[in-house]
């Protein structure tokens, strides 16, 4: 295939490290969903090898037999550790976190806290295609606040729907995906701030996703939404798994602010304990000791933005993007290109490039389509190659 790495070995640059080849070999999702002739640039995975530090610590583990159940407080005083230095906030309280398998089970088991049976969760639509399955799967009802056409969060929206899910008295909550998936926007101090004293003034518990918090660019900062005024009775989920590429290595951690830790205290303890032992133990060592490894992957992210960006204007310059603050996720409007609500089906069969549906992500999603930045440059430049040829 013109154009892909064959054997890239990029030592500053993650991204680089491996040759298609190479991944190909993989037996995760990403690899095995699609035959070998088309380019997997949706489920979010990162092609980078394993950062050192972490191969070390579970290569240990298994080294010796340390494959039992998970205890202790490695991992949140490693993750307080990690959101000190990195986001300057030293008021994560060990004390005030819980174990869970991943953030998406950890999602449903906060709404189960603070909602019942029936109960609204409002989302800032077009947002991660599992919120609606799981809120659904836990029983609840979905609300949506869509994004403003800026793609930030619009607050007079957000007020009116709050009002509407709080209708008859019933409980309602507000899951924030902090940063948001797929538009890679970075949610600022000054809207957190908003968004907390929309939520107590309408009773509205939040729920915040934060599982891209590590991946932001160069020159920003992500903004925790317990570190912000007025989110005593907040809860939050954080993991190194999309940072650090261990969806397989699953494992993160329910945060609570000072009003709600009764709340997480209600979490079943099947939940925490049902947490891999080196999950944990991978996780641990990502925020420990994996900052300059965060560090070269941010760099090369940054990089493939940009190109990203040069491509689309050269080669399609119909579709708009604009490069986001965070993730490795790039949503780009193909609705000038006139090929329906599902632009990533013609990507597809015509071009050969796997891209996540629109759709999918609800209103706001049609049109659409979800591209994963976490793959070397060269496979970057090859999708929209290709991508411009299937419109061609």
């Amino acid at each position: 295939m013109g154009g892909v790495p064959q054997g890239s070995r990029d030592g500053g640059n993650p991204l680089r490290q491996l040759s298609l080849d190479q991944l190909r070999r993989r037996t995760s999702h990403k690899w095995r969903e699609y035959p070998d002739d088309v380019l997997p640039l949706f489920v979010a995975e990162m092609d980078v090898p394993l950062a050192e530090p972490v191969a070390r610590a579970i290569t240990a583990a298994v080294a010796l037999g340390d494959t039992g159940y998970v205890v202790g407080e490695a991992f949140p005083r490693a993750l307080a550790e990690f959101a000190r230095t990195r986001w300057g906030w030293d008021e994560l309280a060990v004390d005030r976190t819980v174990l869970m398998p991943d953030v998406m089970h950890g999602v449903v088991e906060a709404v189960r806290l603070v909602t019942g049976p029936g109960d609204a969760v409002v989302v800032n639509c077009p947002v991660y295609p599992p919120f609606y399955t799981f809120v659904a799967h836990a029983g609840r009802r979905i609300l949506e606040a869509p994004l403003g056409a800026d793609l930030r969060l619009d607050l007079d929206r957000l007020r009116d729907v709050f009002r509407q899910a709080r209708a008859g008295g019933r409980a309602a909550a507000y899951l924030l995906c902090s940063p948001h998936n797929p538009t890679g926007t970075l949610h600022t101090a000054d809207e957190l701030a908003a968004v907390a004293e929309l939520a107590g003034r309408y009773g509205v518990r939040v729920v915040a996703d934060e599982i891209h918090a590590p991946v932001v660019a160069r020159d920003a900062r992500f903004v925790p939404y317990l570190s912000v005024p007025g989110t005593e009775d907040g809860l939050s989920l954080m993991s190194a798994s999309k940072g650090w590429n261990l969806a397989a290595l699953r494992g993160a951690l329910a945060l609570a602010g000072p009003a709600a830790a009764a709340d997480l205290a209600r979490v079943p303890f099947e939940v925490s304990e049902s947490t891999s032992h080196l999950g944990v133990i991978a996780q641990t060592a990502a925020y420990r000791d994996g900052g300059p490894w965060l560090d070269a992957l941010l760099s090369g992210l940054d990089d493939n933005r940009r190109l990203l960006a040069e491509l689309l204007a050269e080669h399609l310059p119909a579709i708009r993007y604009r490069p986001g603050q965070a993730t490795y996720l790039a949503w780009l409007d193909c609705r000038a290109l006139g090929l329906g609500d599902d632009p990533a089906a013609v990507f597809l069969d015509r071009g050969r490039v796997a891209l996540n549906p629109g759709p999918t992500f609800g209103t706001g999603g049609a049109g659409h389509v979800r591209l994963n930045l976490a793959t070397a440059p060269e496979i970057v430049t090859e999708a929209v190659r290709r991508m411009a040829a299937a419109v061609t």
